[in-house]
């Protein structure tokens, strides 16, 4: 679904936003050396990549006005709190913070989203708004509109739900736990990465702030099983691991204060060591087989009355001489000398002051209370918690010196009183799950493609096989791969890396984008074997689309720019400057690379389909009817992309097109009919122009249209063609008749 763009007026821009040379003259390796110049530089650049929030107290103060006060930004977490002077006391009812500040998660374009997020005290979101984005779709494009509108959805969400994105390509279904957002079309990547900035920084909130607890990493947590309920006895609870226990004798108890000023002053301790101090035991009390066996039938009855929303409680007692409370606990409260933890996070508990928490089967504890957790706070009853009980001594009276030292109590209710929800997908997997039928057809296509280069004879030898191959695969990748899929490769994702690795955020927001990532992978693999003709010539859907027009110019009879090859060759060169200005800027530069990219119409022409402000448009369309009259002009002169393949083409191990010894000795006739002047006037492949018509290798596989053999056939003589040999130069043998 693609959402109507609308701009709300809460929106804040960002401004910070003749004559051939000889093969002696002609030199590849001058772009490169300017190419590897630029790098350098970018990597002097890469330590002074920084992300930092936006925002001061007085712009969170324009946004929530009275009855609401936006407190001093916290110095454990970079957020601000949120309180009502109609209930000063009641402590904050939320907070407020920038996501770059908690998830500073790189964007399409390699620069991390900045959103701000008011969630309350509950975990629902009060608020989502764009404070600064560089998505390369959402700033030109589509424009903001479609992700200010997105975001507008988290309004009223709960963190404790599963929140996801729903994909353009495979409608994700809500469940019971699961809340689906509407996508974005032709911004799916974008939209995900906005949900997983959303969630990661309200998610590192809520733990520090609301209570949350995260042990199962994004897991669902566990839920009670429906069980028959079986009468048990409290030795049997404890033998099946129901209840646990922790029993500290006055030596253990000594032994944790060895060290400390609370050693040695406990003089009951030395006189009995082997005497108990404290005996600890702690159950889960939600599910019957334990809450209902421990407090009898109106116990758990009574107990059921008072929970409410599926609050977790746990039944704690202790017997000895240390007790979980002391004499000043105010029933209601916090205990003080109790903590539950799990998943390294603190699970707030409070004393649910219920009186039939005392049971026969301990009539000589000292305490027996039943604590509560937060309804819906984050425990998991099914993963391993830890109850941590503080011991505390004191030495002196009128100034005394307190130590605290701490006692655990690991606790895992056996997983058969369980059911155990199966863990998410992560959200990058979630995007390749969507893509499926995508990524299988572009496999396929890509299958089909590696197998006719490998075996470009049956296909070429025949003119119009190869035109009806080539053009049928060129609409593929126009219609299909590029205005469909969305898989147009651009120089963004080569500058957004950059970004990334500046910044110390690494790569993953690539594998939210599944096609691209894949034909990235196909292109890498076909730059050793190929060199970079196999994208710029078969899968760069903004190519096909200059093909197309230089197709119908000369249907048309359109005339055709004839440039000198030396001039031909320079201009040539402009590609890698291009290029080296994108790669520096990029590091240097962000802001000024943003623009910079605009160079290339990609994103115009294909990934919005000219759905853009005008002069963008007027660019695009601009270079495909100087590409009417110059061949493939933009590709062979202003690509940065194609000049960066042209580059990792360097890599290829073998030149794979075949040549006669006669190819430019003095055959030219490849040479004339290459569209690309790929091919010098020796008859050697330049490889970093070639786009792999395979226009010449029809040539060579054909008899009756090789210059060479049909020479050789007028004298009575047959030219067999021999394999290649190591250079990738063909010999040849004539036979008499």
């Amino acid at each position: 679904m693609r959402l109507k763009a609308r701009v709300p007026p809460r929106f804040h821009e960002n401004h910070d936003g003749g004559d051939s040379p000889s093969p002696a003259r002609y030199s590849p390796r001058m772009p490169a050396a300017l190419l590897r110049q630029f790098a350098a530089l970018a990597c002097l650049c890469m330590a002074f990549g920084t992300t930092a929030g936006d925002l001061d107290k007085s712009d969170i103060e324009r946004r929530f006005q009275r009855p609401l006060h936006v407190g001093e930004k916290l110095r454990d977490i970079p957020a601000w709190p949120l309180t009502s002077e109609l209930a000063p006391d009641a402590g904050p009812i939320g907070y407020v913070f920038e996501s770059i500040d908690l998830a500073p998660i790189p964007g399409f374009e390699g620069t991390p989203i900045n959103l701000l997020v008011a969630i309350d005290a509950e975990g629902r979101f009060l608020d989502v708004e764009v404070l600064r984005q560089h998505e390369p779709v959402f700033l030109g494009g589509l424009g903001p509109g479609p992700l200010l509108e997105f975001v507008q959805q988290y309004k009223g969400k709960s963190l404790r739900s599963e929140i996801v994105v729903s994909s353009t390509y495979g409608k994700t279904a809500p469940d019971g736990r699961r809340v689906v957002l509407d996508g974005v079309a032709k911004a799916t990547a974008s939209v995900r990465i906005v949900n997983q900035s959303v969630l990661g920084s309200a998610l590192a909130v809520a733990r520090k702030k609301l209570g949350f607890a995260d042990p199962g990493g994004g897991a669902p947590p566990a839920t009670v099983r429906n069980l028959p309920f079986e009468p048990l006895t409290f030795a049997q609870l404890v033998e099946r691991g129901y209840v646990v226990r922790l029993a500290l004798s006055n030596r253990e108890a000594e032994a944790l204060f060895a060290g400390t000023e609370g050693a040695g002053i406990d003089d009951e301790a030395l006189r009995d060591p082997e005497g108990r101090f404290i005996e600890l035991h702690a159950a889960y009390l939600n599910t019957p087989l334990i809450g209902r066996n421990l407090l009898g039938d109106e116990g758990w009855r009574k107990l059921q009355g008072y929970l409410k929303d599926g609050q977790p409680a746990l039944w704690v007692a202790s017997r000895g001489r240390y007790g979980i409370v002391d004499e000043d606990f105010v029933p209601g409260t916090p205990p003080p000398r109790l903590a539950l933890l799990q998943g390294g996070f603190p699970i707030e508990l409070r004393d649910a002051n219920r009186d039939y928490a005392t049971i026969a089967a301990l009539p000589d504890a000292n305490v027996a209370m039943i604590f509560t957790a937060p309804p819906h706070g984050g425990l998991d009853p099914g993963a391993p918690m830890e109850l941590r009980l503080t011991l505390v001594r004191s030495k002196g009276i009128i100034a005394p010196i307190v130590t605290r030292v701490t006692a655990t109590l690991p606790y895992r209710p056996p997983a058969s009183l369980f059911d155990f929800p199966p863990r998410p997908l992560p959200e990058w997997l979630l995007a390749w799950q969507g893509r499926v039928a995508d990524l299988a057809v572009i496999g396929s296509a890509l299958l089909l493609l590696s197998g006719m280069l490998i075996a470009p004879r049956w296909v070429s030898i025949s003119p119009k096989r190869l035109t009806a191959f080539r053009l049928g695969f060129l609409a593929f990748t126009l219609v299909y791969l590029g205005w469909y899929a969305q898989g147009q490769l651009s120089i963004v994702q080569i500058t957004g890396a950059i970004k990334s690795l500046v910044a110390g955020a690494g790569l993953a927001s690539f594998l939210y984008d599944p096609v691209s990532l894949l034909l990235i992978a196909f292109t890498l693999l076909t730059l050793v074997i190929w060199g970079r003709g196999t994208f710029c010539g078969w899968l760069c859907p903004f190519g096909a689309l200059q093909e197309f027009v230089g197709l119908a110019a000369r249907r048309l009879r359109l005339p055709q720019w004839k440039l000198n090859e030396t001039l031909s060759q320079r201009l040539g060169h402009l590609r890698y400057l291009i290029l080296g200005g994108l790669v520096a800027s990029a590091a240097a530069a962000p802001a000024l690379a943003e623009s910079l990219v605009e160079i290339e119409p990609f994103k115009t022409a294909i990934t919005v389909g000219f759905d853009r402000e005008w002069p963008f448009i007027a660019w695009a369309v601009a270079l495909l009817l100087i590409g009417a009259f110059r061949y493939k002009a933009f590709c062979r002169y202003l690509c940065p992309l194609g000049a960066a393949l042209a580059v990792g083409g360097k890599l290829r191990r073998r030149d794979w097109l075949a040549r006669l010894p006669a190819c430019g000795k003095p055959c030219q006739k490849c040479r004339l009919a290459c569209d690309y002047d790929a091919i010098a006037p020796t008859g050697e492949i330049r490889y970093d122009d070639c786009f792999q018509c395979l226009d010449c290798v029809g040539l060579y596989h054909d008899v009756s249209r090789c210059g060479p053999q049909l020479l050789q056939a007028n004298k009575g003589r047959t030219v067999r063609i021999r394999p290649l040999a190591a250079n990738g130069a063909a010999a040849s043998s004539e036979d008499k008749p």
